[in-house]
């Protein structure tokens, strides 16, 4: 463990974030992380407990509870108050292949199942992680290295979010021929143009691809697998495939004004943005701009959030978020005890940005849209809002309803939907000729990752639906290895076991 009284000894203390008024002026990131002396005490405070849930990474309640790629917390912990940040990196990616990124975007599931969270802060195992990695980079740690032999075997992996990447790595690392294949113009998926340069700055993205190209892996872009190159030639130049292509289909909002100009998907948004950003800094002026406009954003998750802190970067004239769900409670539930995962309100980076520009908090609850309003000329001029009230229905489901006479109307001339996603899109899973389920994944059996179809596997939000970064990494890993045996006959490739069924807190 770290220190045995650490965690009485030492307060948390965490990476230190740029004032929301200043960091809205740019979109790099804005996290400064502790001194190397400093993080070292973090890593004192870990208990090392006798059953570390930070690291257990399965469902209670049907909700995530600690890490699901089981990274080793205790160890690298006690490592980095020893000094020892070498051994702490090494431990590191025993279980996760891009900490560099987990770090960055990462809900930090593992803090949330610490048990010093039962009674005081939570060890910054987040901030370690960072740490870690970035040492790594420093002291070069993290050179190629490439598999000292082939098997003869070939991969084509269709998808370069984290999945794909983590299914890539992997299979590279135990000696086969990777392609990836990314119909952007750039490696990343969801990572690259999903998530924003403030969260995750893409040179961390481009440093380990880089390093994966030197390693051997070759990745394709600008190349639609289905289309620009067929399920039959893949077929014939690889052994075997694994689409990792996300859940990139978005839910929509059947309201009456659907139709009308200045209503946009959020991940567009987003991508168009970054998209500008990388190629000229903004300068071309290829985005869909918000500035000067009154913003109203549907949806409360992450990617909503980031439309907040973009179009506040933008100069939006307003922003307002509309969320279904009820207003969390600040602290845990009696009904959600630890290691549950909390479920409180959580205050983002966007939020924090617009309630310190215009003065509150943007995120209204327990309520929808009615209606899009026009103006003159066909575009969204007002949105008009209803509450709604939830109450159980005879499965005792909790189920929305509007509430009679609360419709009001809000200024929304720009509208960002950030709905959540329904499931791969078709046209992809079709060109393979794979199953889909009613979730919008592709059908493989329970536990599993080949899909019906000989020599085609899922990995990632295709396979298991809309989840986290870390989710996907896992999954990519998990895939890896039933490729691997799948290839070789055995696989020495670490596969954790899937479960599918919601496990009852005991």
């Amino acid at each position: 463990m770290g220190k045995a009284t650490g965690f009485l000894e030492y307060q948390r203390k965490d990476k230190t974030a740029e004032e929301p008024l200043s960091r809205i002026r740019h979109y790099n990131e804005f996290r400064k992380p502790l001194s190397k002396e400093e993080q070292e005490f973090q890593g004192a405070r870990c208990m090392a407990c006798g059953v570390p849930f930070c690291q257990y990474g399965d469902f209670l309640m049907g909700m995530t509870a600690g890490c699901p790629l089981h990274n080793l917390a205790p160890e690298w912990n006690d490592l980095i108050y020893r000094g020892n940040w070498k051994e702490a990196y090494l431990r590191l990616i025993k279980t996760n292949n891009f900490p560099e990124f987990t770090s960055r975007v990462c809900p930090a599931l593992c803090e949330k199942a610490c048990t010093c969270n039962i009674y005081d802060d939570p060890v910054t195992c987040q901030a370690n992680e960072y740490s870690i990695i970035e040492n790594a980079y420093r002291e070069g740690y993290t050179s190629p290295k490439r598999p000292v032999q082939r098997s003869g075997k070939h991969v084509a992996v269709i998808g370069s979010g984290p999945a794909g990447m983590a299914a890539a790595d992997q299979l590279n690392r135990r000696g086969h021929s990777v392609a990836v294949y990314e119909r952007s113009d750039r490696i990343g998926g969801l990572l690259r143009y999903g998530i924003p340069n403030m969260k995750l700055d893409k040179k961390i993205l481009d440093r380990k691809i880089e390093i994966m190209k030197k390693e051997g892996i070759t990745f394709y872009t600008d190349t639609d697998a289905g289309t620009d190159v067929t399920k039959e030639e893949l077929m014939s130049e690889y052994d075997a495939v694994i689409l990792a292509c996300g859940a990139s289909k978005p839910r929509d909002i059947h309201a009456p004004g659907r139709n009308l100009a200045g209503i946009y998907f959020a991940v567009p948004y987003l991508s168009s943005i970054t998209k500008s950003l990388l190629d000229s800094n903004l300068e071309d002026g290829r985005y869909i701009s918000a500035e000067g406009r009154h913003v109203v954003i549907i949806g409360g998750g992450d990617t909503g959030n980031d439309c907040v802190a973009s179009a506040i970067r933008q100069k939006a004239a307003s922003v307002l978020q509309v969320e279904m769900m009820p207003e969390p409670p600040k602290k845990r539930a009696r009904d959600n005890p630890w290691p549950e995962w909390p479920k409180i309100k959580k205050t983002d980076y966007g939020q924090e940005e617009a309630a310190a520009l215009f003065g509150s908090d943007p995120r209204i609850y327990t309520t929808t849209v009615k209606e899009f309003l026009p103006d003159d000329n066909g575009t969204v001029k007002k949105v008009q809002l209803v509450k709604l009230e939830f109450t159980k229905n005879d499965s005792g489901k909790m189920v929305p309803h509007e509430v009679p006479d609360s419709e009001y109307t809000v200024d929304g001339d720009f509208v960002l939907i950030a709905a959540g996603f329904l499931g791969c899109e078709e046209q992809t899973a079709s060109s393979f000729g794979v199953e889909i389920t009613d979730r919008g994944c592709v059908m493989t059996k329970p536990g599993a990752f080949a899909a019906r179809e000989p020599g085609i596997f899922a990995a990632g939000d295709m396979h298991r639906g809309q989840s986290l970064v870390v989710w996907a990494i896992r999954e990519g890993r998990d895939a890896a290895a039933e490729v691997d045996e799948y290839l070789m006959g055995y696989t020495n490739l670490h596969r954790e076991k899937q479960r599918t069924g919601k496990i009852k807190a005991r």
